[in-house]
Order: structure tokens, then C-alpha cells, then sequence
């Protein structure tokens, strides 16, 4: 049971919210997790039951967080982390796979504890967190209106559906576009289950084993991976939104509950940005202070997929990508404007700021390392240089 206050704060708009990133999170992403399970050894049972344990991962830490902290913090797998592990998995013994989840998580709990992550991203100007968040939901603003090409009467309907929505009824804009795009999709016949039977996976622990070579060849890039493109990021996304959050607990927190579930295939749990600011915008609440109940909500489906975990590809497949790129573009699309507003508004960091959206909108991957760290690392350094051109100036003068 929530306390009193806490269920005053929820609205039909943010449980909406919470379902939207569950679902922009396992269709964009499920699929490089599960390529990442297969290198890993899992058989397609193992594969099942990992993604039952990982739902149930998210599902705890996100509702978790979220309520201690009344903040919208969602976490979620390291997608980059998965995309390193596809490549660097094959050839090594499931069993050293899992030892190299523990190893990896060991590390970013000691980096929470010691509090270097959270010195770290104190130096960040907050410009600068905007404006990476900016190149990161980019793509997925893009998307939505690129889908006019592949399919116009269904991502058209939705896009109208939302003008009409924001104008009327703006706290329902999201649901209202979801509506008419499973009605379009309806019609058109390109929902489809392909026959398959929901089914529950049951979790499986599988004993670790730890090697050096492969804890040094693959644990440390896979530990540097995941803070610099997945938690540096989601860190980022809570401070641009203007929510100041304790950074090492989270840090510590998250990979701690990573290391306890790593025997079961839970491979990294990690601080999300993209599904995350689904959750902050103002469609989910006026009050920032209750759109936390958004996240609490996405926690809530996280289980739900969590149990589902055998079958979530057959469920996350059944859409058509119009409808999922669409819906995750319109559901962003606030987050997108404030951010980008927040990016550009301090004239003396503008340069900066538009250097961080830049490289992190290229999508450009340096030593397996994503754009998101190299946006932020080039930013930094450029105000460094142009705050010290203009201080030098100063002095002179």
C-alpha cells in the first residue's frame, strides 16, 4: 500500500508515461540484450529466464528509487553494455560470462561508495547535461517523423491526433496518439502475435567463474562502458530536468542489486536516460514533484514483464515499428524543446553546449566507448578552453 500522499500525487497521464518508456525501452533495445544473451552461451530458456530476472531487477530498483526519492529515476539494462558484450562474449564459457557481470558491477559499486563518479559529473555545467540529452533524444524525434515515409496514415493519424490533443486535452496527448495508432495498425492488419504462447520463465542460477584474462579483457571495458554511455548519461538527463539526486547511492545501489542477481543473468542495471525523460515531461504531471509516479508506474510494468520475461520478444514484436518510433518521438518531444531551450538559453556556454549535441548526436563510437561520454568530454573541454580565453581577457583588461 502507498501512503495517502502518494496516491493523490498519481494521475492517468503517468501511468501512460511509465507504460510508453517500458515499451520504447524493450522495443528499441531488446533485441541487442538478447544477441548479447545468445554470445554469452544461454540457451533460448536461459535467455528467458535472464530477462525475467532483469524485469524483476528494474522493476525493484526503479519503484525503489523513485519512492525515496519522490523522483522520476528509471533504471534500465545497459544497452551499450549489451552491444560491447555481443562482440567480446563469443568464445567465452557462460559461466565466465556471468563472473565477468559480477566483476564489472563490483567495480561501479566501489565507484559509488568512494563518490568519484558523483565528483565527476559535479564539474558538468548544467548546459552541458541538456545539451547531451539533446543529441540522445534526437534521433528518436527524427524518427518520428522520418515513419511519414514508411507508413503516412498511421504515423500521420498519430502525429495529428497529438497537435489536437496538445491543444485540448494536453495531459492525454500521449495515450490519444497511442490509441489511434493500435487502431490504424489494427486495420491494416500489422499487429500480429505470430501464434505464439505467453509463457513464464522460471530463474535459473548459473555459478560464476572468474578469470583474469577475461575479467581485464572484458570486465573493464564492460565497466567503463556502462558508466560512461549508460549511468553518466542517466545522471545527466536528472540534472538537466532540474532533479538533484544523491549521485553515489544511486550508482552503488543499482549495481549492488546487479551483483546479487548476476547468477541469474541480470548483466547490468544501470541509471536510464532516454525511457527516463518519457517520465519527466510536463504531459505526465504539471507538479515536477509528482512525476515520479510515472516511474513507480514503469517499475510496475518492468514486473509485469519481468513474469513475462519468456515471451517478451513475442509481445515487443507484434508492433509495427511506425507505431513504436512514432510514439516514443511525440512522447519525447517536450523533453526534446525544454532541453534544447535549457542547452542554448546561457549565451557564454552556448558553444560548449552545441559541441556536446553535435558529437552526441553522431553517434559516433570512439574505443567502444558511445557518443554520450565523447559529447560530454568535448564540451568540457571546450568551456574549459573558452572560460579561461574569457577570464584570461578579463584579467587583462
Amino acid at each position: 500500500m502507498l501512503p495517502m500522499n502518494s496516491r493523490q500525487d498519481w494521475s492517468f497521464s503517468a501511468i501512460i508515461a511509465g507504460f510508453v518508456a517500458v515499451l520504447v525501452g524493450y522495443t528499441s533495445a531488446a533485441a541487442i540484450v538478447f544477441q548479447a544473451y545468445q554470445a554469452a552461451g544461454a540457451s533460448l530458456e536461459q535467455v528467458g529466464s535472464w530477462f525475467t530476472m532483469l524485469g524483476f531487477g528494474m522493476g525493484i530498483t526503479t519503484i525503489g528509487l523513485s519512492l525515496y526519492y519522490r523522483t522520476p529515476i528509471l533504471t534500465a539494462w545497459s544497452t551499450p553494455g549489451a552491444a560491447l558484450l555481443v562482440t567480446s562474449l563469443p568464445g567465452i564459457s557462460i559461466n565466465d560470462a556471468i563472473g565477468i557481470f559480477i566483476f564489472a558491477n563490483g567495480l561501479i559499486v566501489l565507484s559509488g561508495i568512494t563518490g568519484l563518479f558523483a565528483r565527476l559529473m559535479r564539474y558538468i555545467p548544467q548546459a552541458l547535461s541538456a545539451a547531451m540529452l539533446c543529441g540522445i533524444l534526437l534521433r528518436f524525434g527524427l524518427d518520428a517523423f522520418t515513419s511519414l515515409q514508411s507508413n503516412f496514415s498511421l504515423a500521420g493519424s498519430m502525429c495529428l491526433v497529438y497537435l489536437l490533443a496538445r491543444r485540448f486535452v494536453p495531459r492525454y496527448t500521449v495515450i490519444l496518439s497511442l490509441i489511434i495508432g493500435l487502431i490504424i495498425a489494427s486495420l491494416q492488419g500489422s499487429i500480429a502475435f505470430h501464434g505464439q504462447n505467453l509463457h513464464f520463465s522460471v530463474p535459473e542460477f548459473t555459478p560464476p567463474h572468474f578469470s583474469w584474462p577475461t575479467l581485464i579483457g572484458i570486465g573493464v571495458p564492460f565497466f567503463v562502458v556502462t558508466m560512461a554511455s549508460q549511468n553518466a548519461p542517466g545522471i545527466a538527463t536528472l540534472n538537466a530536468s532540474g532533479y538533484k539526486v544523491a549521485v553515489s547511492p544511486l550508482i552503488a545501489s543499482t549495481a549492488l542489486v546487479t551483483m546479487i542477481l548476476a547468477p541469474f543473468g541480470v548483466y547490468a542495471i544501470g541509471i536510464a536516460a532516454i525511457t527516463a525523460a518519457i517520465c519527466m515531461g510536463k504531459d505526465v504531471h504539471p507538479d515536477p514533484k509528482k512525476r515520479y509516479t510515472a516511474a513507480v508506474a514503469a517499475g510496475v510494468f518492468y514486473l509485469l514483464a519481468g513474469v513475462l520475461g519468456g515471451s517478451i520478444g513475442t509481445l515487443f514484436t507484434a508492433l509495427p515499428p511506425a507505431l513504436i518510433h512514432t510514439l516514443a518521438g511525440l512522447a519525447l518531444l517536450a523533453t526534446l524543446s525544454g532541453s534544447l531551450h535549457r542547452a542554448l538559453s546561457d549565451e557564454k556556454q552556448r558553444d560548449a553546449a552545441m559541441v556536446t549535441f553535435l558529437i552526441t548526436a553522431s553517434g559516433i563510437q570512439l574505443f567502444g566507448v558511445g557518443s554520450a561520454f565523447w559529447g560530454l568530454t568535448g564540451g568540457v573541454i571546450t568551456h574549459c578552453i573558452l572560460s579561461f580565453r574569457v577570464k584570461t581577457q578579463e584579467n587583462n583588461q
